[in-house]
């Protein structure tokens, strides 16, 4: 709704670009299809945390001092 010539009032410009974002939003919703676990239950329990030498490192650096 121009309102001198080509100008766009404020609140049509923040109209429009809410409009724009719901748009945005809605489209990325679609619904996908459900996929299956691939991980066999042995996979499931297999150990992933290592604490390796730069974990070590990490935890030795970032320690907090301790009070005495």
């Amino acid at each position: 709704m121009p309102t001198e010539k080509g100008k766009v009032a404020r609140r049509d410009f923040l109209r429009a670009l809410g409009g724009g974002a719901g748009l945005a939003a809605a489209s990325g919703s679609l619904p996908t299809s459900a996929q299956a676990d691939s991980e066999t239950n042995e996979e499931k329990r297999k150990a992933r945390y290592r604490e390796t030498e730069h974990v070590k490192t990490f935890y030795r650096v970032n320690r907090y001092p301790t009070k005495r």
